[in-house]
């Protein structure tokens, strides 16, 4: 393994956690994830909650994006 492979695949484990933590984060107008949504609510208060809504649905797409061109890259760079 090269130093290459070594730091794309850490930029590679760091977006995955992000993109897990942004799609979790993000609130739901169903019932079943309410323990994670209504805790956001409900220490953020509604203003807030919203803005942070605005801002994972904005970064979501980005960082699925950037995750998938590292995975392409790792691909290319592996083999």
């Amino acid at each position: 393994m090269t130093g290459l492979e070594i730091t794309f695949g850490i930029i590679l484990i760091v977006f995955a956690v992000f993109l897990v933590v942004a799609v979790l984060l993000q609130s739901t107008t169903e019932k079943g994830l309410g323990v994670i949504a209504g805790a956001g609510e409900s220490f953020l208060g509604k203003d807030r909650s919203s803005r942070l809504d605005k801002l994972l649905n904005k970064l979501t797409p980005i960082i699925a994006g950037a995750f998938a061109i590292i995975v392409l890259v790792m691909y290319l760079i592996v083999e």
